[in-house]
């Protein structure tokens, strides 16, 4: 199982990176990436656990989606098939761990 603690998307501009999350500049929209990382306290542990990201982006996704009609948000797809085509080549790092704002 391989832990992902950082990403780094070659020739995608990398404008934050949080706790656990890293964010992407997209002109007009955000890439927001759920890495494994662990975040205690305001302090970032050293290991990961294996698909936190992935289980932390599906949970905010499916809230999102739940919650649509009562609040409107932010989310615009976690599919990486309706991401912009620069980022198709990152599918398999991104896949279930992406949503794009």
């Amino acid at each position: 199982m391989e832990v992902v603690l950082q990403t780094e998307l070659k020739g995608i501009k990398l404008f934050k990176r949080g706790k656990v999350r890293d964010i992407y500049e997209l002109g007009d929209k955000l890439l927001i990436v759920a890495t494994d990382r662990i975040s205690a306290f305001d302090y970032v542990l050293p290991n990961g656990i294996p698909y936190k990201g992935k289980v932390l982006n599906g949970l905010s996704a499916f809230w999102f989606d739940f919650t649509r009609s009562i609040v409107p948000n932010h989310m615009i797809s976690t599919e990486i098939s309706e991401f912009p085509d620069e980022l198709h080549r990152f599918a398999d790092l991104l896949e279930g761990r992406a949503m794009l704002v």
